[in-house]
Order: C-alpha cells, then structure tokens, then sequence
C-alpha cells in the first residue's frame, strides 16, 4: 500500500504546478553544508525563514538604525521594520511572478543581518578600521552571520541554511567588485527571487525614507512637486481622497508611490523574463532580469538625489553620522588595544579569526543603544 504523501510533500507539489519556469524549487536548493532529514511539514526554504527568525542577529536588528535615529520618534523605521517591509514587497513581487515565496521570504528576512549599529556611517567607519585585514561590508558580513557567527547547534557553527538562500544573500547587490564569498564566484547571476529582494530592498527603502522624512517635517509636499514619481503619486491620491487630511495625504501618497515601483518591476521582469525556460537561463541572462524600466529607473533616481540632498545629507543626520563614526572607532581602538576587555565567547576565536576581525565581529553585532553604553563604560 502506498504511503500517504506528508504534509511537505503535499505543499511541493502543489508549488510545483504554480511556480513559473524560472523560480527554484525546493529540489534546487542546493542541500546544506551539514546533511539533515527534511521535515514533515515544513520546507526547506521555510525552515531556513524559521531559523533566520529565531537568531539572535534577527531580534538586533529592532535597535539598529536605517535612517533616522529610532529613540527621537516611535515611528521612524528601525532596521527591523525595514527588514519586514522589504520581506512584504518582495513577496508580492514574487507572487505575481509566480516565484518561489519561501525563498524570497528567507532571503529578505536575512538580507541585513550584517548591518552593524548607527545604519551606513557604521558600516562605512569599519570598513576603514577594517583596511588592512579584509575590509568590512554589510552584505558579506549577513553571510558570515548565517554560516558562521550564528552558533545555535552544538555539532557546527551557522544556521544550516540551504545553499540558495546563501547564494542569494552572497549575490545582493554591493558597492564592492569582488564577490561576497568565493563559493559563489562563478560571474553568473543569481536566482530571480534574489534579484527581486535587491529591487524590494530599494523600494522599501526609498519609500520609507520619503516617508519618514515628511513626518518629521525635514521636507514638505511642496519641495516634491518637480518630481515625476511624486507627481503620478500625488494625482493618485488626490483622485482618491480629495478631501482627506494631510497626514492621510502622506501615508496614501507613499502607498500610491509603492505601488507604482511594484507595478513597474513586474511588469518589466515578466517581460524579461517571458523566454527563459528555466533557472539557468535567468543565471545566464547577464545582469539582473528583475529591475526598474528605464523610464521609471530614471524616476527612482531622481528621488533618491533628492534625499540624499534633503535627508542622508540634513545637518541631523551628519551629525548622528559623525557620533556614531567616533563611537565605533573609539571602541574598535579600546578593543584592539585591550581584547582582554572582549567578551570570553569572542576572545577564544582570536587565535583563528584574528584580533581585528573578531572586535570587528563584536563590534557589528552591538546595537545602537548597546554600543553606546559599550563606549560609555570604556571610556569613562
């Protein structure tokens, strides 16, 4: 008699039938470095969600800065919620292209993993403090999180995750030409659902950063107005809500935008997409097939000036930017200096990693509130 299928068995299946020719399935993952029995109801791809859920470099991230400084206002996006609104477009971006949401899911959860504290200029002042013992870059350092500074199995290090999740953390996009780990090195590109977290990533974030901008008052509706997208966005919501309140104005506003990058990104990587037969074919593609049009790419750009004009560069933001350098590089210096200062778990790989490296390690873990008192108590 035939064995009823499991619970797992049943969800593949059917996913089977639903995905596009181009999106993996569970049977592409790639296995995992250490050999486990699959699971009766879970797949691979959401046990590798579950385990990026419950790490610890997960819950950090609710205290660790994107733009603006969470402790100023309740509302501004945290790293976390960055995370999560990242995690949403980029699923509804795959489930109209019919890819594999699981991994997608997995991806953007785990895409920010290796942010240190105080958002880029904490990235940007290890890189520099990392000069001369391999350089420091936050798309690297989700990687090394996942496979190696995530410790919760006694038997290895890392969380286990399959070999697609890593290859899409290894292939999202970063400032530096070399590639994030040399397992992946292959000058193809990577899977479709990585590429769609890369153009999730950049939409959430614009969005919010527009957003967070306007409630804070930093910019106003009417320093907007030369821009296309914002525009298009505004004529949206004043056709749907001509008479609603400022605030709602806002928030429809920012949906309206939303929804105009999402349209455009599926609508041109379905046509990107529609003679690929398979995966392969998306890795031999060259270049990424999950991507703005031209025409709303050059929109997507001149807002992005536009904040970093009005936004990235704002005397506050320099400010926290400059704070949060010389924390980190007073703290770097006090560890190298001192490592009998570093915790006991960190000071014991010191002989294989490396000084440097593992105050690095300590140091990008921190979050924002607990660096601060990390160098208060240094340093007093």
């Amino acid at each position: 008699m035939a064995t009823e299928a499991t619970p797992r068995q049943q969800y593949e299946a059917a996913q089977r039938r639903w995905l596009a020719p181009v999106a993996v399935r569970e049977a592409d993952s790639g296995g995992r470095s250490h050999d486990e029995p699959p699971h009766p109801y879970r797949s691979c791809f959401q046990r590798d969600r579950d385990r990026i859920i419950h790490c610890t470099a997960f819950r950090r991230l609710d205290f660790k800065t994107q733009v603006f400084v969470p402790h100023e206002h309740d509302h501004f996006r945290t790293r976390l919620t960055h995370t999560l609104e990242v995690a949403q477009v980029a699923r509804t971006i795959g489930r109209a292209l019919r890819l594999n949401e699981d991994l997608i899911e997995a991806v953007a959860l785990a895409h920010d993993l290796g942010h240190p504290p105080f958002g880029h200029c904490g990235e940007e002042a290890l890189d520099e403090l990392m000069a001369d013992a391999g350089g420091f870059e936050h798309n690297r350092h989700s990687l090394r999180v996942v496979d190696y500074l995530e410790h919760p199995y006694p038997a290895f290090r890392g969380l286990n995750l399959t070999r697609a999740v890593r290859e899409c953390l290894a292939c999202h996009e970063t400032r530096h030409r070399e590639p994030v780990c040399a397992d992946f090195n292959d000058g193809l590109a990577g899977p479709l659902e990585g590429q769609v977290v890369d153009v999730a990533d950049e939409i959430a974030y614009t969005a919010a950063d527009l957003d967070d901008a306007l409630a804070v008052g930093w910019i106003a509706a009417e320093d907007l107005s030369a821009m296309e997208i914002w525009r298009r966005a505004w004529e949206i919501t004043e056709a749907d809500s001509p008479d609603a309140r400022w605030i709602h104005k806002r928030i429809r506003s920012r949906v309206a935008i939303l929804s105009l990058m999402v349209d455009d990104v599926v609508a041109t990587t379905g046509r990107a997409t529609e003679t690929l037969t398979c995966v392969d074919d998306v890795r031999r593609a060259g270049g990424a097939s999950a991507a703005f049009s031209p025409q709303m790419g050059d929109q997507v750009a001149e807002l992005k000036a536009f904040l970093l004009a009005e936004v990235y560069e704002h005397p506050v933001s320099e400010q926290h930017r400059d704070e949060g350098r010389r924390i980190i590089q007073d703290l770097f210096t006090q560890f190298v200096a001192a490592p009998a200062a570093l915790p006991q778990r960190y000071a014991q790989r010191v002989a294989a990693d490396g000084l440097e490296r593992v105050v690095c390690d300590y140091i990008a873990g921190m979050t924002d509130r607990y660096c601060r008192a990390q160098h208060a108590a240094l340093l007093r």
